[in-house]
């Protein structure tokens, strides 16, 4: 697949100057661009715990979009600084490392988090303190609905349930599918929600659904119960921490049935945990490393240059989510959290790695989806869903037999 270059076309709403509360609760005028030394970023990720390639993926995305800026004239004439908390994949960490960003730090926007309870939790910090906010990946809607100051780079749970609920039916052609949720977590709730309605209204039958929660290490007695369903399929939109040992321990009840997933599936510790287990499998994902566009082979190359390692989704998001928000310092002309808020909204066509973004007026990322096979132990491109529902299709998928 191609995608279009775009160009940058955020607008300047003027108006009052924005009020960002100080630590006891007072409001402050946002500084002027020439009274501030740097431009402060504030970053949450679990740089530790289960899901810490995630926090680390967006750390290096962020680091390099800054690196790259600092490099030439930096922004607004400042030099550009990530502060990076670990939340430990933990939303009461991520609270507390956002009112630490805002009250101590001082940082002018934040970027985070990749998982959407954790976002949940940091986002009415945010809002409260009209600090912009910027989750590069989490997709469920709720995140942004806690108010106009939280932003997202990537699409949104319907969407993704929506493209492997079409997926399923239009290429593997299956009909039967059974569900295994993460009842602790929202982002796969939320999926899971969402395939199952999808899938139905296409003519698919959920033959079972059934739920673990989030550090379970037995799922065998549930995976005996979705045998018995006989599905051709299994939807499991959780993480990889658990995916990987799902799949080994459905391949020791001699369930053959492919599973499905959503991105956060999108590591490489997914082969750790599943092996050959998770061979033939499914995922929707925001891009694909081998995509043959110039911006994803460019960013490709330069995130491999700087961390000898091959950026995942996670990453790519990440490095959009800082030059979407550094761009908006710019158009802005300063730091005033209103202001720039205005500009991020009025985002279009901006020339993201994973291709042009505009937001919505809900203040998500209009873009498609990619599914992408698992095969010889690698992530192999099949398709390509628009948000309009339009198929591009690498190859035609079948199933696993």
């Amino acid at each position: 697949m191609s995608r279009l270059h775009g160009i940058l076309a955020l607008s300047l709403v003027v108006g009052a100057s924005a009020c960002k509360p100080k630590e006891g609760g007072t409001p402050e005028t946002a500084p002027p661009a020439d009274a501030i030394t740097e431009i402060k970023l504030g970053v949450v990720g679990s740089l530790t715990g289960s899901n810490a390639t995630f926090g680390n993926s967006t750390k290096n995305g962020v680091d390099l979009a800054v690196k790259q800026k600092n490099a030439g004239a930096g922004v607004l004439g400042k030099k550009v600084k990530a502060i990076h908390l670990d939340d430990q994949g933990r939303p009461e960490e991520a609270k507390t490392a956002t009112q630490r960003l805002i009250t101590q730090d001082k940082v002018h926007a934040i970027i985070g988090e990749v998982a959407s309870s954790n976002s949940l939790a940091m986002a009415p910090v945010a809002q409260r303190a009209r600090v912009p906010m910027i989750t590069p990946s989490s997709t469920n809607p709720a995140v942004t609905e806690i108010g106009d100051f939280i932003f997202r780079m990537c699409f949104i749970d319907p969407f993704q349930g929506y493209v492997m609920a079409k997926f399923t039916r239009d290429n593997l052609k299956l009909d039967k599918v059974a569900i295994l949720r993460d009842v602790r977590n929202d982002y796969s709730v939320g999926l899971a929600n969402v395939f199952a309605e999808e899938f139905k209204k296409m003519g698919g039958t959920i033959v079972a659904d059934e739920s673990y929660a989030q550090g379970d290490t037995d799922y065998k007695a549930t995976l005996t119960k979705i045998r018995g369903a006989n599905p051709q399929a299994i939807y499991v939109p959780g993480y990889y921490t658990e995916v990987g040992q799902i799949a080994r321990q459905a391949r020791e009840l001699q369930i053959e049935a492919p599973l499905l997933g959503g991105d956060g599936w999108d590591s490489d510790k997914l082969f750790e945990g599943g092996g050959k287990a998770i061979e033939n499998s499914y995922f929707s994902n925001h891009y694909h490393v081998d995509d043959p566009s110039p911006s994803i082979k460019a960013f490709v190359e330069q995130y491999r240059a700087e961390y000898n390692e091959t950026p995942d989704a996670i990453a790519a998001l990440a490095y959009e989510a800082a030059m979407v928000t550094l761009a908006a310092f710019e158009t802005a002309g300063g730091v005033d959290g209103t202001k720039v808020r205005d500009v991020l909204a009025a985002t279009k066509d901006f020339p993201g790695v994973t291709g042009k973004i505009t937001l919505n007026a809900k203040r998500d990322a209009v873009k498609p989806a990619v599914v992408i096979q698992i095969r010889d132990g690698k992530r192999m491109f099949v398709a390509q869903i628009a948000p309009e529902g339009g198929v591009a299709p690498a190859k035609t998928a079948t199933a696993a037999q």
